[in-house]
């Protein structure tokens, strides 16, 4: 920011979060590049794709929460608050995080400190951002969400004496402790088995639901957008390839990664052999120029080394210079009405 006028306007936007221009490198590697996002009031969005395609580090960067020598560039803007996250400084930044913006990561245990009683914890996030007047109301608070989140009497335990699904119940609770306006949850249900995930799950959903927070929700697991979300966002090598509401672009997508990435997970069929994506994901700051996703694409051409245009009308949106057909539904001579590529 160039002036003290221009840090201290406040921005009117309808969205909770809105980024813009986003590209995130370390020394001369580029590892997410030029992304667009935004997630509404009370919105539910999934960001998905495989690993090393830059889901993370977008999250990441919008906490500021990135490693020392890997730098963002671009805009971050929360609503209600009056300056760029890109350019604020940390103190600015540790007012935010934790009350307006919160995150669950995917390892408990990296976000729980090991000396500190779970209920102390809890109370600790609302006294260092004074949403509660004392450390006793703190306490009792945290007593309530530690009911909330279906963790009666372990106020006084440590995290070490808790289960993996346990901590990371512990982690909602801290996390949704302040209402925050936008919660980013990072692969949350990863390292958990099936009947955890599920119940960690119901709780996030109904911690923003009864708050009306907004959701941004990284995952790898289509399943589990196609439940919880409202919006998704493909991402590969380090781009938004195509984005959209969740029933559009998983029964009509327009990328060829996410036509492939859909084929792939289609776990519906067990009659054959499921399809792969030939080849493997590029690591990350080498992506190919042009669309990152040609040297795995079966349809690439010599169009494909220049950079594929954001094309598709609001708010289904994709990069591709080859997209795959678009769906119609027409009428059979039966009566019945049937999905077909469009010409």
């Amino acid at each position: 920011m160039s002036s003290l006028v221009e840090e201290h306007e406040v921005v009117e936007q309808s969205d909770v979060l809105t980024v813009r221009g986003l590209t995130v490198s370390v020394r001369d590697k580029i590892l997410v590049e030029d992304v667009d996002l935004t997630v509404g009031p009370g919105e539910r969005v999934g960001l998905i794709g495989e690993s090393g395609s830059g889901k993370s580090l977008t999250a990441l960067s919008v906490l500021r929460l990135l490693p020392e020598d890997v730098h963002a560039r671009g805009s971050v803007r929360l609503s209600g608050i009056d300056h760029d996250l890109i350019g604020a400084d940390e103190r600015q930044l540790s007012r935010i995080r934790g009350r307006d913006l919160a995150m669950v990561f995917q390892e408990p245990m990296t976000a729980l400190n090991p000396t500190m009683r779970i209920g102390d914890q809890i109370a600790e996030a609302m006294l260092i951002h004074r949403t509660v007047p004392n450390r006793r109301a703190a306490r009792a608070a945290a007593t309530d969400l530690l009911g909330r989140v279906q963790l009666p009497g372990v106020a006084r335990a440590y995290p070490h004496q808790l289960s993996g699904g346990q901590r990371q119940r512990v982690v909602v609770a801290i996390a949704l402790a302040n209402d925050p306006a936008l919660l980013i949850c990072d692969e949350p249900t990863t390292a958990l088995d099936v009947t955890v995930q599920a119940m960690v799950l119901d709780l996030i959903l109904q911690g923003v639901a009864a708050r009306e927070s907004a959701l941004l929700f990284i995952t790898h697991d289509l399943a589990v957008v196609a439940t919880i979300c409202q919006r998704v966002l493909v991402m590969y090598g380090g781009r938004v390839v195509e984005s959209g509401p969740v029933h559009e672009v998983f029964t009509n997508p327009r990328h060829r990664y996410t036509q492939g990435l859909l084929a792939a997970s289609d776990l519906d069929s067990a009659a054959h052999r499921l399809p792969t994506i030939p080849g493997n994901v590029p690591a990350a700051g080498n992506f190919p120029t042009g669309c990152v996703f040609r040297t795995r694409c079966p349809h690439a051409t010599d169009l494909c080394t220049t950079t594929p245009p954001w094309t598709g009308p609001s708010p289904h949106g994709y990069a591709c210079h080859h997209p795959a057909p678009e769906l119609v539904t027409v009428e059979t001579k039966q009566g019945k009405f049937e999905e077909v590529a469009d010409g």
